[in-house]
């Protein structure tokens, strides 16, 4: 097997800004793995930023297991045909291990004759509606983007710890019929939580992502209002489940965070025999990397796969966007 490893960026329509800052392009790896005989599959991944995840380090944690990669090993060390569970056992959960899992999925599929929905035990995939997001901005361009969006059923709004409330009222002016998402990516207390969450309440919020900064989970306990609350930066995998389980309502799964389509299947499962619901998120990335969170999301509540829709561009064969409705990738894309 070969492995290559290409870095690209991908403008935003207009600079994309969450409370941790703004950012104008979105950079990518993609890997491709090309079989002896001639097969190809393909992943990609953004990484994770907030854990300091860049696309260097991604290359070099790539670059480092390129010949066990290449040359094939199992997990107890011996040579064989590169597999999930001996990918897992060379890369940690991250982007690196997202990009490879991803692109030999593709490949597997392609290998058996099959497609990934059938690999995941989904016969029978369905369109997913997913939110789209408008980032934080200047009330006039909120309001802007949410008339852009007002016939669009699900709308994810990004806060922070200042612009808050004053954002979701423009929204809902705007999408009088959409159910709202709020996004404060870790800027909250629960304090503030609290005091604003009756009002978001009447505001048509369904549900509130990671509100509080990780690690200050625990103080979720105090937390009085009757909005969903989703985990997203306090889970990356499995490992996490059971530290948040009593806090939380819901678990956003990014394939990002777990490494790859195949922790995220599993996560997504274990979540769901804990009585959590699941959503499935992303690092805003291109079709390529939509269409295998399009696995996941066959098991979500809450889809949040509108990355290609923020960018000016998108990949040949991109997912077809319609209101929000996402159709089945093409298998000339990935799967």
């Amino acid at each position: 097997m070969r492995m290559h490893i290409d870095a690209e960026s991908w403008a935003y329509k207009v600079p994309f800004r969450v409370s941790r800052g703004a950012e104008s392009a979105l950079d990518v790896v993609v890997v491709t793995l090309t079989d002896t005989d001639g097969r190809v599959g393909r992943g990609e991944a953004a990484g994770v930023d907030y854990d300091g995840e860049t696309i260097a380090l991604l290359r070099a944690q790539l670059e480092a297991v390129r010949p066990a990669i290449e040359q094939g090993v199992s997990a107890g060390g011996g040579r064989a045909a590169l597999d999930f569970t001996s990918l897992a056992t060379l890369l940690p959960a991250g982007g690196a291990r997202n990009a490879v899992d991803c692109a030999l999925w593709d490949l597997t599929a392609k290998q058996r004759r099959t497609t990934a929905w059938q690999l995941a035990g989904i016969p029978d995939p369905r369109p997913l509606t997913t939110s789209m997001t408008l980032g934080i901005d200047t009330d006039a361009a909120v309001a802007a983007g949410a008339r852009r969006y007002a016939g669009w059923p699900l709308i994810k709004v990004k806060v922070d710890g200042e612009r808050h409330v004053d954002a979701i009222r423009l929204v809902r002016a705007a999408c009088l019929g959409a159910r709202l998402i709020v996004d404060p990516n870790q800027a909250w207390s629960c304090d503030l939580l609290n005091r604003l969450a009756p009002e978001l309440k009447s505001l048509g919020v369904v549900l509130i992502e990671q509100p509080v900064p990780r690690g200050e989970d625990e103080t979720l306990r105090g937390y009085r209002g009757s909005i969903r609350l989703a985990a997203d930066e306090s889970v990356a995998d499995r490992a996490g489940l059971a530290a948040v389980k009593d806090l939380y309502q819901v678990v956003n799964v990014k394939l990002d965070k777990t490494g790859g389509l195949t922790e995220a299947l599993a996560l997504a499962r274990d979540a769901r025999a804990l009585g959590l619901q699941v959503m499935v998120g992303c690092m805003a990335g291109t079709s390529l990397a939509m269409a295998p969170g399009m696995v996941v999301g066959q098991m979500a509540e809450f889809v949040d796969l509108d990355g290609p829709l923020l960018h000016s561009e998108d990949r040949e064969h991109g997912i077809a966007y319609d209101r929000g409705l996402m159709r089945l990738p093409s298998p000339l894309l990935w799967g």
